[in-house]
């Protein structure tokens, strides 16, 4: 087994190398993402792919990415329905609550709030609703990635229910949570470190890692990443 090896694209696209050697992507955005450095516009082969809701700064990528890599796309039924007609094939639906196992990880789907839809032929469509996921890697460890959302008391039961141990959180604030609701998040959820996300990409995201520093209680280590950077 490898360790965990997490890449921050910018906003709120990851690529991680699990223990077991997988590479998977979170919510694509590349090619019109200002944050993400032009050598990792293209992300290479992957495993799997993973997509909280359907707003453009998150699926900007999923289908050429999807197309190019042949890796099986996982999101909310609604949004997965869409991607049929755009040609896709290998999807596989979910909803809030059921978990599959794929790839030699168990990925579980949550709940987030928040809007998700997209400009398709200048008409905006509506792609159910926003979704996180708990993925279990093989090694046992526990990753939440929330997708974009506000705080919830629920996340309470999600911290009990699958025991994170490293959660993605927004922080930017304004279409998301900002730093200080992030911080309870954490203690929600009871993990031991916290990867900010959805942040300094445009002016109006304002939330920064130092202002989430500065509201967390208890040993929850901050994982502040620079686009591109790599962390294990």
């Amino acid at each position: 087994m490898q360790r965990l090896a997490i890449t921050w694209l910018g906003h709120s696209t990851f690529l991680i190398r699990t223990p077991g050697g997988k590479r998977v992507i979170f919510d694509p955005w590349l090619t019109d993402n200002p944050a993400c450095p032009p050598s990792l516009k293209r992300p290479g082969p992957l495993d799997l792919i993973l997509v909280s809701h359907g707003h453009s700064d998150h699926i900007g990528d999923l289908i050429p990415v999807a197309r190019d890599s042949g890796a099986p796309v996982i999101g909310v039924y609604e949004l997965c329905e869409w991607l049929k007609t755009k040609g896709l094939t290998n999807i596989l639906p979910m909803n809030k609550g059921g978990s599959i196992e794929v790839a030699g990880l168990k990925v579980s789907m949550t709940h987030a709030r928040h809007s998700s839809s997209c400009v398709d032929g200048g008409q905006t469509v509506y792609l159910g609703e926003a979704c996180g996921y708990v993925v279990k890697l093989e090694d046992g460890l526990r990753i939440y990635y929330a997708g974009d959302t506000s705080i919830f008391g629920d996340m309470k039961l999600l911290g009990e229910l699958y025991r994170p141990d490293i959660a993605f959180l927004p922080i930017g604030d304004r279409f998301t949570m900002g730093p200080e609701a992030a911080a309870k998040a954490c203690e929600l959820l009871g993990v031991r470190q916290v990867v900010p996300m959805h942040w300094g990409t445009f002016p109006t995201l304002t939330g920064t890692p130092s202002a989430l520093k500065s509201h967390i209680k208890g040993a929850v280590e901050v994982l502040e990443l620079k686009p591109g950077e790599t962390a294990e």
